[in-house]
């Protein structure tokens, strides 16, 4: 699959992502990296121990990403999520967090099938 294709797959915004970032191959090895960001993982085992301001980083980063690389579809629960986090409140976050991790799925699975 190509970028755009795993783009379009992800429900992300490729025509964006290509104004900031003009040349397709960068676009790919870019994209490509967010498979070894540690950032998902974080939020996990901060949001599991009730680490709200270690929650609140990760969830920041994530969107970070998601909204530079155009990832559409994760960067809206994220963004929701981090706004929860901002107020180090954690009461509620469990659907909001789901949405980040099913929209997080379908983004590494697409990702991963870039040629």
């Amino acid at each position: 699959m190509t970028i755009e294709e795993c783009y379009q797959a992800m429900g992300a915004d490729y025509e964006d992502v290509s104004h900031r970032i003009p040349n397709p191959a960068l676009v790919k090895k870019f994209a490509l990296k967010f498979l070894d960001d540690k950032s998902m993982e974080q939020l996990t085992a901060a949001l599991k121990d009730g680490a709200v301001e270690d929650a609140f980083r990760a969830a920041h980063t994530l969107k970070g990403l998601c909204l530079t690389l155009g990832f559409t579809r994760l960067a809206k629960p994220s963004i929701e999520l981090t706004e929860l986090l901002r107020g180090r409140r954690m009461d509620g976050y469990e659907p909001l967090y789901e949405q980040v991790v099913a929209e997080y799925e379908k983004t590494v699975a697409a990702l991963r099938q870039v040629d």
